[in-house]
């Protein structure tokens, strides 16, 4: 067995401990998209594969029997080449998916399909925003300058943020609520657009937008192709086999 590991999740970090505990024969990949990407206990690769028909030519030369696709639920277009690959090359594939957030009593969310509508749903009158959506999206927000941003990356920018009035702080979480409310109150923030990502580790600003009556403009999860899907680690080292380790 040779397991290869699309990472890039607080999941998938649990993930390559246990199968590193267990003594799986495993490669984590990372899209690269991060400067400093969290060490893995198991050999890791940094990039893209080129696309499903790379990573199907990944998947064979390397000698991959089964793939975990591990990675973000906003990550589509690596889980459909996933899909593709793996089909292609009759290879086994389970989705490590965390469950989304539902919304509890105090939310108030305005729930839209995609960051075109996010940007719609943002006030015509200058707020104080805070954008937890990662910086692949960013762009699309220049169409409401009026708003002062908040935005939260894990690495530094790197290069000029595409909009007029941003304020950047680069953390890497997983985040606390009394932080989330020390820095909304800090920062005055007045709305929040966030991913519906799900999960433990970026929930507090979810929490804490309900503790301050802030409206969410909430990104609902892209349609992905159907798939095995598992919630916990200790049900993807069982269908490989294995018992989790290290408390997974």
């Amino acid at each position: 067995m040779r397991v290869l590991i699309l990472g890039g999740t607080s999941e998938a970090n649990l993930l390559a401990a246990s199968a590193a505990g267990a003594g799986l024969d495993a490669i984590y990949s990372y899209a690269g998209r991060t400067q400093v990407p969290v060490n893995q206990p198991l050999p890791t690769r940094i990039g893209g594969f080129g696309g499903a028909d790379g990573l199907a030519d990944a998947i064979r030369h390397e000698g991959f029997t089964h793939v975990v696709d591990a990675t973000h639920p906003f990550a589509t277009e690596i889980s459909r080449n996933a899909v593709t690959a793996c089909a292609a090359t009759a290879t086994p594939l389970v989705a490590l998916e965390r469950q989304p957030w539902i919304k509890a009593p105090g939310d108030i969310w305005i729930e839209v399909a995609d960051i075109a509508s996010a940007v719609t749903a943002l006030p015509e009158e200058p707020a104080r925003v805070f954008l937890a959506i990662g910086r692949q999206h960013i762009a699309p927000f220049a169409a409401r300058p009026q708003h002062a941003y908040t935005l939260r990356f894990i690495d530094a920018a790197g290069r000029p943020l595409p909009l007029p009035d941003a304020n950047l702080i680069v953390s890497r979480g997983p985040f606390t609520l009394a932080g989330e409310l020390d820095m909304m109150r800090a920062r005055r923030i007045e709305r929040i657009v966030a991913r519906n990502s799900g999960g433990a580790g970026a929930r507090a600003k979810i929490d804490a937008a309900r503790e301050l009556g802030l409206p969410v403009v909430m990104i609902k999860r892209p349609e992905l192709p159907d798939r095995l899907r598992m919630e916990s680690v200790a049900e993807v080292m069982h269908w490989l086999g294995h018992r989790a380790c290290l408390g997974a």
